[in-house]
């Protein structure tokens, strides 16, 4: 039986190492066959942007484009809909194959049997 992995990250670029954790963490579990939802949400939305990931750094740790570009090959990269008005994003701001979405999507997500769902 195939598990799915559904992860939010409520954390952007001024917590840094919550941020790539959930991405580093997606990205893993992509890499081990899971099917894998990232949701991003509030300041977390802008790595969602072009570009966004690419200036971000942190000692020590996978380059986060290259972890963004791995959860959208194996997975699902989500934009909460509401974040993105309150920051002026629609879907053409942001990186080709991210979807945008809200509560009901979510909540249908980590509803779902043999789902685990991790917030960061």
């Amino acid at each position: 039986m195939s598990r799915t992995l559904v992860i939010k990250l409520t954390a952007g670029a001024e917590e840094p190492e919550r941020a790539n954790q959930a991405f580093t963490v997606a990205a893993t579990a992509v890499a081990a066959g899971a099917t894998v939802s990232l949701w991003l949400t509030g300041e977390a939305v802008w790595f969602a942007v072009p570009g966004r990931a690419e200036s971000f750094e942190l000692p020590h740790a996978a380059p986060l484009a290259d972890l963004v570009t791995a959860v959208l090959e194996g997975g699902q990269l989500t934009v909460c809909t509401q974040c993105a008005k309150r920051r002026n994003l629609t879907e053409p701001n942001l990186r080709p194959g991210t979807r945008l979405a809200g509560a009901p999507t979510f909540t249908e997500e980590i509803l779902t049997e043999s789902t685990q769902a991790i917030v960061y």
